[in-house]
Formats: structure tokens, sequence, C-alpha cells
């Protein structure tokens, strides 16, 4: 992420001093149904090319049964890692 310009910069302190008892947030109502939320739609992160080891047979797997075989062993590897994040 490149750094904060001097004006960026400025300006994200003016806002940061605002109280939070300040803001008025009339014209945007709080969102109490989430039931049509989608998660991560915005979010992406970073990626990182890797190589790695795995057993063909896993690979092959993951090939047949998911059109993005890539992103679900990274889904898989990312619910083993919140999982077990207090572990490690």
């Amino acid at each position: 992420m490149k750094p904060a310009t001097r004006d960026i910069s400025a300006e994200l302190a003016a806002i940061d001093a605002i109280r939070e008892e300040d803001i008025d947030l009339s014209d945007a109502p709080e969102i109490t149904d989430w039931s049509g939320a989608v998660r991560g739609k915005f979010y992406r992160p970073e990626k990182q090319p890797v190589t790695i080891r795995l057993d063909a047979d896993v690979v092959d797997w993951f090939k047949r049964t998911e059109p993005k075989y890539q992103t679900a062993v990274n889904r898989v590897l990312r619910e083993y890692m919140l999982a077990n994040r207090k572990a490690g």
C-alpha cells in the first residue's frame, strides 16, 4: 500500500480528531438485516505465489471437484488456520 501524501495525512488527522458524538449519521440508517449480505464480496487479500508439493491424489480430487481448485485449496487451508489460530 502506498504511503499517504501530506494532504491526505492532514485530512485523515482532522477526521480522526472528530468526536464520535459529533458525527451526523441521520442520512445513513443503521443496517439491522444482514440476511442478504455476502461475505468477502469486496475484500481481496493479497496473493503470494508459492510452490508446494502435494500428494497427486489430493490435487486430482480438488481439480475434479472444484472448478477453481486453487481457491478451494486456499479456502481449506484458511479454515484450518482459523480453527487452529489459538494453538499456534
